[in-house]
């Protein structure tokens, strides 16, 4: 039996960390949560499941992630964030793997509940995530605030696991409007560090074509309402990201305003 590290980062996640310690019972066989010096009650939640808590400036998601690996008691790695949990056949696909592992990596399906409803659409689902893997085969890319973790090129051998990560996304439309100004803020100043650009007509046809993308091509409109609004927010927020691209490019990036 391979012994498995779930290792979670938090910031004020009393809403959520409680529901994903749960789906982590009988499943992992050590949790550490790394916590950013939340204000809610997120520790007291954690201590009530007996887990590691363990607190560290929070220097970017890649980064927290990285340092929170360094935590784990075990190499091989369950990687939540705080806001998911795992189903009943996802519990059940990953203590299959751990009777037998045979690959560096492990990727399932998330679906995302928002605002009450589940989305199987709108470009949401089924959202593969690698997120059970060997630890030192590889490290945690990408651009923030979307992390991946990336095995190495001489160990991407993967295999796919049966359930859903269940993601519970937003409670609220003001949540999600806030998560688009708190990520457009982050993905502006990557792209601006990168030297990308914002020409004015990727800012005024790129959330038209996000739209038609999420709610035709992907299908949105079979989420009804939900859908609709998704699709719309994410093409509000392509358009928000540019903007502030080039709102930095214009003030040779001074921090963004709101």
């Amino acid at each position: 039996m391979t012994p498995i590290s779930a290792v979670i980062i938090t910031f004020n996640e009393e809403k959520n960390i409680g529901r994903c310690l749960a789906s982590l019972q009988g499943i992992a066989d050590d949790i550490v949560v790394v916590d950013s010096f939340s204000k809610d009650k997120t520790e007291e939640i954690c201590k009530e499941y007996q887990v590691r808590f363990v607190q560290h400036a929070f220097e970017g998601h890649i980064e927290q992630k990285n340092w929170a690996i360094t935590q784990a008691k075990y190499p091989h790695v369950l990687s939540l964030d705080a806001d998911e949990a795992l189903d009943d056949t996802l519990r059940q696909s990953i203590l299959n793997v751990k009777s037998d592992w045979k690959y560096n990596g492990y990727s399932m399906n998330r679906l995302t509940n928002y605002c009450g409803s589940w989305v199987h659409h709108c470009g949401w689902y089924p959202d593969t995530k690698l997120r059970l893997w060997d630890s030192r085969l590889g490290s945690w890319g990408g651009d923030n605030p979307h992390d991946k973790f990336e095995l190495q090129s001489e160990h991407k051998q993967t295999s796919h696991l049966k359930g859903n990560l269940l993601h519970y996304s937003y409670y609220t439309l003001e949540d999600h409007y806030k998560q688009v100004t708190y990520f457009t803020d982050i993905l502006a100043k990557a792209q601006y560090q990168k030297g990308k650009k914002a020409p004015l007509l990727v800012l005024l046809f790129s959330p038209i074509v996000k739209f038609i993308k999420d709610y035709f091509i992907k299908k949105g409109f079979l989420d009804g309402k939900v859908g609709f609004q998704i699709c719309r927010i994410s093409a509000y927020a392509t358009f928000t990201k540019y903007r502030k691209l080039r709102r930095l490019h214009q003030t040779k990036g001074v921090s963004l305003s709101k």
